[in-house]
């Protein structure tokens, strides 16, 4: 059987994925800062980051908050599995509740899978309570992240 080459490792070279892994330790470094990392130059890496742009491939870059800085002591995963009828309901009242800051739909028994920020306890109650009429819930306190969000394998 014969292995077609993925759209990332055709779309990617050795620069590109330095740039990519440079700018996800830092997305605020300067050009110039970049240009020097992978040892081309400034108007080279400029031009490199608008076709990783253009191409969709690099969608922006973000900001790493602390949330205990921010008030945010605790941190919850919730699997959510709306009762009958109720999945486009349940998916607006997730996508409208500000302290939810990931959620995945899944396939399984649970259709969503929601990370959501709290700054004590009760906050899970309160934000649990608007979910009860519509959906089951399942949550667990994170304890630590011993594998933060990070970049998939790039080739």
């Amino acid at each position: 059987m014969m292995k077609l080459p993925s759209p990332l490792s055709s779309a990617l070279d050795a620069v590109d994925t330095a740039l990519i892994r440079a700018l996800a330790e830092n997305a605020r470094q300067p050009v110039s800062a970049l240009a020097q990392s992978v040892g081309l130059s400034a108007p080279s890496v400029s031009e490199r980051l608008r076709r990783l742009e253009s191409s969709g491939l690099l969608r922006g870059y973000t900001v790493d908050l602390d949330l205990k800085a921010l008030g945010y002591r605790l941190q919850a995963i919730v699997r959510v599995k709306p009762l009958p009828g109720q999945l486009h309901w349940v998916q607006r009242l997730l996508e409208d509740e500000p302290a939810v800051i990931e959620c995945d739909k899944v396939t399984g028994d649970d259709c969503f899978i929601v990370r959501i920020v709290l700054r004590d306890i009760e906050d899970l109650d309160h934000i649990l309570e608007s979910f009860s009429e519509r959906a089951e819930t399942n949550s667990a306190i994170i304890k630590a992240s011993p594998v933060p969000r990070r970049l998939p394998p790039l080739g």
